[in-house]
């Protein structure tokens, strides 16, 4: 691997932990309306599965969708606008922050409810077996939305149909405040993939390496038509499940042991020592980074709301 691939996945990393680092204070701030659900500790999953990907490709996301987008290539400062309501957003202000969506990049949309994105992405990978044109539908999904109906019901068409289906499963091990030990029988949730005959994989979702090496094998499969795949990738949030919640439910050892191992600094030392950069560079990337989500927050701030009249129109046209 060459120093700009690990480079890479650290800024997608950093960007996203940044973004979210940021958008907190502007919600806090009451800039940001509605909820808001972070995707701190989380980074290496969106970011190695999206370096696997091609523009071609589309994903699905959840209400925890801000990681998904920066890592299939959104420009943060339309994602910012949007989250506050900004005309100049990718969804001109009316998505917000559970409904983000950027078609340009292939991203079909975050989603407020909990497992509606699955159905979404499954019926993407079936419009690119129907129309025979080579691309992988990703759907991100969660914990708490693998034990939805949908869930099974979308992965087995995907498998008698052969469907080009990335399913990813973010088990973060809370759906709120339910621990996936109260919620299942088995916690290894990838192996509900192997009863409907779908290839099942398990990574550490905190190593952005190990991630994006089983995304490649997955999204190859997928690719060459030999039907989904079903990947689990095992992380921890770093705090509750919105910004309001205290994560008080959330024992201190184990949070303390993730927070150890956060995805972010991981990913920086993974630069440092295979990708052969130098602390300065490193930190010169980082300042930039910084930059753009300081210029991405004058932007959307500096943006317009939409008029009456225009929210009118779009409420009239569709």
């Amino acid at each position: 691997m060459k120093k700009e691939f690990y480079a890479g996945l650290y800024i997608k990393m950093l960007t996203i932990r940044l973004f979210e680092t940021r958008c907190i204070q502007l919600y806090r701030q009451g800039l940001i309306r509605g909820y808001f659900h972070p995707y701190l500790g989380e980074e290496a999953i969106a970011a190695g599965v999206c370096a696997a990907l091609e523009d071609r490709d589309y994903i699905t996301s959840t209400h925890r969708g801000h990681g998904h987008c920066i890592a299939k290539g959104a420009e943060v400062k339309y994602m910012v606008a949007e989250l506050l309501g900004k005309k100049t957003g990718y969804c001109r202000g009316l998505g917000g922050s559970m409904h983000i969506a950027d078609f340009s990049a292939g991203n079909l949309g975050a989603n407020g409810i909990v497992g509606g994105g699955i159905p979404i992405g499954t019926g993407a990978a079936m419009s690119l077996s129907l129309r025979r044109q080579e691309g992988v539908s990703v759907v991100f999904t969660s914990d708490g939305a693998a034990n939805n109906g949908v869930f099974s019901e979308s992965l087995n068409l995907a498998a008698i149909w052969n469907l080009p289906l990335l399913l990813v499963v973010e088990n973060n091990q809370y759906a709120v405040s339910t621990p996936i030990e109260q919620s299942t029988r088995e916690p290894d949730l990838y192996k509900r993939g192997k009863g409907l005959g779908v290839t099942s994989l398990s990574v550490d979702g905190n190593d952005v390496m190990a991630v994006y090496k089983k995304a490649v094998k997955a999204v190859s499969q997928c690719r060459e038509g030999a039907g989904p795949v079903l990947l689990e990738a095992k992380t921890y949030r770093h705090a509750g499940h919105h910004v309001n919640d205290p994560g008080q439910y959330m024992p201190k050892d184990r949070l303390e042991y993730y927070k150890s191992r956060d995805p972010v600094t991981m990913g920086r030392e993974l630069l440092l020592e295979k990708g052969g950069a130098s602390e300065k560079e490193v930190k010169q990337i980082e300042a930039k980074v910084e930059q753009e989500i300081a210029e991405a927050v004058e932007f959307a701030e500096k943006s317009p709301e939409l008029s009456m009249e225009e929210f009118e129109e779009i409420v009239e046209n569709y």
